[in-house]
């Protein structure tokens, strides 16, 4: 194993894809609203080719890609021959108000960051750490309600050793050239058949973005031949479903929640989101049970029963297994009172 590096070597800069974020800097803070409202961090990110744009992220987020991080890089990571001293991330906090304590994060983070964004190309370079800055979809689509800190300036750095460049290559995505393919505008990649080409993003189901003999553009998948393709992005964004009951009538009402599928709500949250989603507050959720009778949720231990229970029923793509049954509360007309007691309605707390 190498010895630990701290520091990029000084002509690291001209080696780095344009993409590749060099600086980021927190600009503000967002209430968010998932089962519960949390905050996130707006990040202003720069990268090597000079280009600005907004993310947003929360703290689980930055301990996630940490975790990684360590037990790749770390110091006494036995994963990689490449290690380095990794910043220190401020560690989780459980008690105080949620706005304080991710305000009082920033000076952390914003240092966090800086000295991640300062080590060895090959850290700036992994999937993990490309992915964590990539503005995707679902950043580009927000707007900052206000940017109330200062932009810092970017630090240039510079070029890889010949030792780094090789590893970095061997870890990137790229792509074989299958055959020739000549770009009919500026925007499109030319190569011909055998070609090695490094993958920078997917613009869509059909066209790659990448590099070759030191020019980027876009080209037709079909083109090619993945040798490694590019990390998947996960979707911050989920589905809750929920089937509203009324005068014999069902709709289907799907809400957006930034939360991971296996997340288990709290019952308060969960009530709150609903009502705030329907407008209304004489409502009761419910589920369905094994034998298809409505089961009204009441607590925070039915919740659980109720998520325990949607696991086992099939998965789809984005979608919480367990799904909500909203009713009104005080339409007792939709449970099977003559079943278990288990079946049986109990007052709804307000």
């Amino acid at each position: 194993m190498s010895l630990p590096r701290q520091l990029r070597g000084e002509s690291d800069f001209d080696q780095l894809p344009d993409d590749v974020a060099v600086s980021a800097n927190i600009a503000d803070i967002e209430e968010k609203r998932g089962f519960s409202s949390y905050y996130v961090f707006v990040i202003e990110v720069k990268t090597k080719g000079g280009g600005r744009y907004m993310i947003f992220r929360r703290y689980r987020q930055f301990y996630n890609l940490h975790t990684k991080l360590e037990e790749r890089y770390g110091a006494e990571s036995k994963n990689s021959r490449f290690t380095c001293m990794l910043p220190v991330l401020p560690g989780k906090v459980y008690v105080g108000a949620k706005r304080e304590i991710a305000d009082s994060r920033i000076p952390a983070l914003n240092i966090y960051m800086k000295k991640l964004l300062s080590l060895p190309s090959w850290v700036l370079l992994d999937e993990t750490v490309r992915l964590f800055f990539y503005q995707s979809d679902f950043d580009s689509e927000q707007t900052p309600q206000g940017l109330r800190r200062l932009r810092p300036r970017t630090r240039r750095v510079k070029s890889m050793c010949p030792q780094e460049q090789s590893f970095d290559r061997m870890a990137a995505p790229r792509a074989e050239a299958l055959f020739d393919f000549m770009g009919s505008t500026k925007l499109e990649l030319s190569f011909k058949k055998g070609d090695l080409i490094y993958l920078l993003s997917k613009i869509n189901k059909d066209w790659f973005e990448g590099t070759v003999n030191d020019a980027t553009g876009i080209f037709p998948c079909a083109f090619v031949t993945v040798i490694k393709d590019l990390p998947q992005e996960e979707d911050s964004i989920n589905w809750l479903r929920c089937y509203y009951h009324e005068d014999n009538v069902s709709t289907i009402r799907d809400i957006s929640v930034e939360e991971d599928l296996s997340s288990t709500p709290f019952f308060k949250d969960l009530m709150e989101l609903v009502r705030r989603e329907f407008g209304r507050n004489d409502i009761a959720l419910n589920y369905r049970d094994a034998e298809g009778d409505l089961i009204r949720l009441l607590s925070d231990e039915d919740v659980v029963l109720m998520v325990m229970q949607g696991r086992s029923w099939p998965l789809e793509k984005y979608i919480f297994p367990w799904k909500l049954h909203v009713t009104q509360q005080d339409d007792y007309s939709v449970y099977n009172l003559t079943g278990s007691a288990a079946s049986t309605p109990r007052a709804v707390e307000p």
